[in-house]
Formats: structure tokens, C-alpha cells, sequence
């Protein structure tokens, strides 16, 4: 091989490595702040739950300052990130903290987890419904390890982890097989919190005038366009798997998100009264995605005691 020739095949090796690695949706790890704030709690981390093609999945239990007398009741939290980033530590974000100080507090462990990001082609929004059901379903197998009590568990999340705790805590373990070694563990929870969540893959007019409109938009998250894959939108839809047996669930949704409209929590609680579900909403007003703006009602504060306070009332 000629010197030219070296230089255009290293080249062409770099453009080939930078597209690879670009592709992938692997996170690059914690933030400097988020390993400072990880220092803060007591916690177990790094606890892989399954691996997937390769990827080991993990969470990290926080767990109450005292050591607990008995066992403890557990929350997920499955993080948000547009189903295609994010990771467990966005529990640190404002939305979250102190619910989860508050939680701790209580005597009330909680799992923060990772999950598949969606990825073209390679996994979709089902892999992240199938990873969070197996999540639970680990924690069951191994309550005894952990000093969880299986019969009070939870789930809470934000936005993408809105949409997952809705369709954890509510679709039918059986529609989400995973890993075989926790097969026959089955979930059952106590209550679900959700913040700004999508309800319905099957509506895109509930996303008027954001990106969630766009039909592009839904090729990750069902592996194809919507008139293509309807039953993949219906399975990963929790407005499809509402029945008046769902656990106790609060939403919160900001009526100035401009991400995921609070449409789609209205719509959900229409559907939740149609059926008989037992669903609240909590509506702040000037709220953004993620409740960002100014003079929001209720403040940041009192909805992180809001989330709470349901979690404590009903786990």
C-alpha cells in the first residue's frame, strides 16, 4: 500500500469508527455533580438487573439513612430523555430530588434504573417497556437481598419515564416478556406517579405543534411509521391498557409544555373516568416541560411533596 493510499484507508477507517460510534446511545457516564450528589445518600450501585445483546442494565437503590427494622416498600423510577438518551441520575433533577429525600425519609427505598434507548433499527420503545417491567421483576426475585418488601412497590417517572411508569404499572406483565430467569416474578404495584407524560402513540394530534407530531418522530419508538406499526402504537400506549383494576396514579403536567402538551393528560383522565380508573391530575399552571418557567403554582417544592405525599398515602 502506498503512502496515499495509508493516509486515505485512515481516513476512511476514522469516518467509518465516528459513524459507529455515533449511532450508539450508550451514555457517557455521570456528570461530576451527579457522582457528588450520588456521595450524598446511601445507596447500592451498580446493581446489574440483566443483560441484553451485551449491555449489562443496571440501577442504583437508594436506601434510607436509619437502617430499616423490616422490610422496606420500593420505588422505580424510570428516568426521561425522549426515550432515545437520559439516565438513572436525572432522579437528581428538580422535579425529583426532594421527593426522593422525602421518600428516603419515610423509610421508603428507591430503584433508579437504566433501560434501552431507543435506537433505530436495533430497539424500540417496547425493549424499554420490557426492561423496566424487568426491573421490577428483578427486585421481587431478590427482596430478601435487599430487605424489599414485594408486595409495596411503586413506580414514578418524568416525561419518556412518564410514559414508562404509566405503561409499567399498568400493561399486562404478560405483554412484556424478558429475561427467562425472572419470568415468573409478576410486578404488582401499588400506585403510579407520572410527570408530563405521552399517553397515546395512537394520536398524534395530542402533540399538536411539537416535534411528537412529526410521523418520523414515532420510527424509533415503534420501528416504523405509525400507519405501519398501529399495533405496536396501541401496545406501548397506556391510554390502551387503562381498566378500572389500575393502581392508584397521579399525574402532573405543566399547562404550558410545549414538549408533550398537557393534552395528553387530559385526555387520559377522560379516558380514566370512562372506565373507572382511579387517576388524578394535578395541573401547574405556567408550567413548562420538565415544569420550567417562572412563578409556576404549585412551586417546585410543593410538588415534589405532592409526589410524595401520594407515594407515602398509597404504598
Amino acid at each position: 500500500m502506498t503512502y496515499p493510499h495509508r493516509i486515505l484507508f485512515c481516513f476512511w477507517s476514522l469516518i467509518f469508527i465516528s459513524v459507529a460510534l455515533a449511532g450508539r446511545t450508550k451514555q457517557a457516564g455521570p456528570s461530576a455533580k451527579d457522582l457528588a450528589l450520588l456521595d450524598a445518600f446511601r445507596s447500592q450501585r451498580d446493581i446489574v438487573y440483566k443483560t441484553v445483546n451485551g449491555e449489562s442494565l443496571d440501577m442504583v437503590l437508594f436506601l434510607p439513612e436509619a437502617p430499616p427494622k423490616g422490610k422496606m416498600p420500593v420505588m422505580l423510577y424510570t428516568h426521561g430523555g425522549g426515550w432515545g438518551g437520559g439516565d438513572k441520575f436525572k432522579v437528581f433533577r428538580a422535579p425529583f430530588q426532594e421527593a426522593l429525600r422525602e421518600l428516603l425519609a419515610n423509610g421508603v427505598a428507591v430503584a433508579s434504573i437504566e433501560y434501552r434507548l431507543t435506537r433505530k433499527g436495533v430497539s424500540t420503545a417496547v425493549d424499554c417497556v420490557t426492561d423496566c417491567k424487568d426491573a421490577a421483576r428483578f427486585l421481587i426475585k431478590h427482596a430478601e437481598r435487599y430487605q424489599l418488601d414485594p408486595s409495596r412497590i411503586g413506580v414514578w417517572g418524568g416525561s419518556a419515564g412518564g410514559h414508562l411508569s404509566l405503561m409499567t404499572g399498568m400493561a399486562d406483565n404478560a405483554l412484556f416478556p424478558g429475561d427467562e430467569a425472572l419470568a415468573k416474578f409478576e410486578p404488582e404495584f401499588r400506585c403510579i406517579v407520572s410527570y408530563y407524560p405521552a399517553v397515546s402513540f395512537l394520536k398524534p394530534e395530542l402533540s399538536k405543534g411539537s416535534n411528537f407530531e412529526k410521523p418520523q418522530r414515532l420510527v424509533p419508538m415503534i420501528g416504523g411509521l405509525l400507519e405501519e406499526k398501529r399495533e405496536t402504537a396501541a401496545l406501548i400506549s397506556p391510554s390502551e391498557h387503562l381498566t378500572n383494576a389500575v393502581p392508584p396514579t397521579l399525574l402532573l403536567h405543566g399547562d404550558q409544555d410545549t414538549v408533550l402538551p398537557i393534552d395528553h393528560s387530559h385526555y387520559f383522565l377522560e379516558r380514566a373516568e370512562e372506565v373507572g380508573a382511579d387517576v388524578r391530575l394535578i395541573t401547574v399552571k405556567n408550567g413548562g416541560h420538565s415544569f420550567s418557567g417562572k412563578e409556576i403554582k404549585p412551586s417546585m417544592q410543593e410538588i415534589n411533596h405532592s409526589a410524595a405525599d401520594f407515594i407515602l398515602k398509597h404504598l
